[in-house]
């Protein structure tokens, strides 16, 4: 009898286990976060495409990481709150390359740059008109405020930055709207508006990548880098495309971003 029991036990076995080869895979759920250019119920709407299009393309399940703004953002880049993938401009994508490994994977084809505007006529004084007065950016660290930081090095001779805007088009709509008598923004956005005079534009950088996280399995890296390379493909993607301010993307190497990081050397945390 006992004989018979332990052959059943192990023929229940063998057939569990076969029930487990036989079981489909279940796909892994990756986190994907963005640098915080919109508000939350905003980016929502913007990448949305993005991540629902990687999980077609992949097979894999993405969580979208909406952070509520920059300061929040940074703070858990510091502290390496692990992500599986991230949209990041040059120098957060840096700091996460240089500090914790990441891959970048892809970038936006164009570089960038940002360039600072105006609808005030400043008789030609450039830069040394705006001083004392509003200029709208995105918060620190944003690549544009460490840039217009830079216009302005002397620490007697600043602008005042407001750094409310919730998007780089609200920092345009503010000068329209006589809230400010500047705003810094993305050149590429710039080109959009012929009917605002630029002051100064910024020295250029490799376009934002998107990286991943050393944890995630290379296979699942590839898949979603031979995604992205094909996303222009895409026309229901086109208006993703036109918020990232470019018209595709292409292979990203650790060399285009060396050095960038040093941007955010002026802010709480850098080290």
């Amino acid at each position: 009898m006992s004989q018979r029991i332990g052959m059943g036990q192990r023929l229940m076995g063998f057939c569990a286990a076969a029930v487990l080869l036989a079981a489909p895979a279940v796909a892994a759920d990756y986190t994907f976060a963005v640098e915080p250019i919109y508000p939350p119920e905003k980016a929502t709407e913007v990448y949305r495409p993005l991540v629902d299009y990687l999980a077609k393309a992949t097979g894999e399940r993405f969580t979208l990481v909406t952070p509520k703004n920059y300061h929040f953002y940074w703070r858990d880049m510091r502290q390496n709150q692990k992500v599986d993938f991230s949209l990041d401009e040059a120098h957060l994508a840096d700091y996460r390359i240089a500090r914790f490994k990441y891959l970048p994977l892809v970038r936006t084809a164009e570089n960038q740059s940002y360039t600072l505007v105006t609808n005030v006529d400043l008789q030609d004084r450039g830069l040394e008109a705006l001083v004392g007065t509003k200029i709208v950016c995105m918060g620190a660290p944003s690549l544009g405020y460490a840039l217009l930081l830079g216009f302005y090095p002397n620490p007697i001779q600043q602008p005042d930055i407001e750094s409310s805007a919730a998007s780089w088009r609200d920092a345009v709509e503010a000068v329209f709207a006589g809230e400010a008598q500047a705003a810094m923004i993305p050149t590429w956005l710039k080109d959009q508006y012929p009917n605002l005079t630029p002051v100064k534009t910024s020295r250029e950088f490799a376009g934002a990548a998107i990286s991943a996280s050393a944890t995630v399995p290379e296979d699942v890296r590839s898949k979603v880098t031979q995604a992205l390379l094909k996303l222009d493909q895409d026309p229901s993607l086109s208006n993703l495309l036109l918020e990232l301010g470019t018209s595709k993307f292409v292979p990203a190497n650790v060399t285009d971003y060396t050095g960038s990081e040093t941007m955010l050397k002026d802010f709480y945390g850098y080290q």
